[in-house]
C-alpha cells in the first residue's frame, strides 16, 4: 500500500500576533493539496487556545485526526508538536509520548495499520513525529538515542517505522560559515574542547543511520532541495533541517515541496512510501 508522509515546521503555528491566522490558512491549503496520510507538524504554537480549536479545525479540513499534540518541555508552554493520520486509510492502534520531560520539544509514537489490511497485524508500522532541540548538537544526540532501538527489529513493536520531524540539523557542511552569525553557529557546529567551532554537527542523524534507519536520499539517489535559507536575511544558508527516515519500508520518492514560502521559515518535506510486510 502506498502512503504519503509530510513533515512541516509551521513557524509559530501559522499564527502571527497571537491572532492573525493568514499563514495558517495558506498552510492548511498547501497540506490539503499534498493530501498526506501521516503528517508531523512541529511548532504548532497557540494551538491549545479555545479548547484546541486550531488543532481540530486543521485536522477536519485535512480529513485527518490527531494522534496527539504534545507540548514542548522547555519554554513558555505554548509550543506543540502534532502528529496527524488519515482515518480513511489508516487505523490508529496505539499511541505514546516518549521521553516526557527529557525532550526539549516532544517525541510522539503511533502504531498504525492500513485500513485495507483488516486484522492483518504484519502490516502494522510505527510512525514517529518529533522536533529535536535547536540549542546544540549534544542535546540532539541524546534525544536521537531514544529512536535507535527502532532502526531494526525490537521486541514488542513492528519491524517497520517512519520518522518525521524537524531535527534541527544541517544535512551538509556549510561552504561558508560566515553566512551564519557567530552567535548562532553553536546551534549547528560541533564545539571542540577548547571552545572553537568544528564541522557541522550531524551526529544525531549519523547515529540513527548507523542504528539501521535509512535516509531516503541514499535509497533513491536523488538529492532533495533545501528546506531553509530563504526566510531570514541573516541566515541565507540552503540546508535541509527536516527529515523523513524509514526502517523496513520501501521509499518511492522523497522531496522538498517548494511552495508557500511566505507561510513558514521551513518548506514541507514529502515522503512517498510503500507499507507492507515485505516492503
Amino acid at each position: 500500500m502506498k502512503l504519503r508522509a509530510v513533515t512541516w515546521n509551521l513557524y509559530c503555528g501559522g499564527v502571527d500576533g497571537g491572532a492573525d491566522e493568514s499563514r495558517l490558512r495558506v498552510q492548511t491549503e498547501t497540506l490539503a493539496d499534498l493530501a498526506p496520510d501521516i503528517a508531523c507538524l512541529p511548532e504548532c504554537s497557540w494551538w491549545d487556545e479555545e479548547d484546541e480549536r486550531r488543532l481540530w479545525q486543521t485536522a477536519h479540513l485535512l480529513g485527518m485526526a490527531p494522534v496527539r499534540m504534545a507540548p514542548s518541555h522547555v519554554g513558555d508552554g505554548r509550543n506543540f508538536t502534532t502528529l496527524l493520520y488519515r482515518p480513511s486509510r489508516l487505523q490508529l492502534l496505539g499511541r505514546r509520548t516518549l521521553g516526557r520531560g527529557v525532550f526539549h520539544h516532544a517525541l510522539i509514537r503511533a502504531r498504525l495499520r492500513p485500513v485495507a489490511a483488516g486484522d492483518d497485524s504484519p502490516h502494522d508500522f510505527l510512525a514517529f513525529g518529533t522536533h529535536l532541540s535547536y540549542v546544540d548538537g549534544d542535546t540532539r544526540l541524546r534525544e536521537a538515542r531514544w529512536l535507535t532501538d527502532y532502526g531494526g527489529e525490537f521486541p514488542g513493536v513492528p519491524p517497520r517505522a517512519v520518522l518525521l520531524g524537524d531535527l534541527n540539523m544541517p544535512d551538509r557542511e556549510s561552504e561558508d560559515w560566515s553566512l551564519i552569525p557567530k552567535n548562532l553557529q553553536s546551534r549547528y557546529r560541533i564545539v571542540l574542547p577548547n571552545g572553537e567551532f568544528g564541522d557541522a554537527d550531524r551526529r544525531a542523524v549519523q547515529v540513527l543511520i548507523k542504528s539501521g534507519w535509512k535516509d531516503p536520499e541514499l535509497l533513491t539517489g536523488e538529492k532533495r532541495a533545501a528546506i531553509v535559507g530563504y526566510f531570514y536575511p541573516n541566515e541565507p544558508v540552503p540546508w535541509s533541517l527536516d527529515y523523513g527516515l524509514v526502517s523496513g519500508l520501501k521509499v518511492i520518492s522523497y522531496r522538498t515541496h517548494d511552495a508557500a514560502r511566505s507561510a513558514s521559515d521551513h518548506l514541507p518535506v514529502v515522503l512517498d512510501m510503500e507499507v507492507g510486510p515485505r516492503a
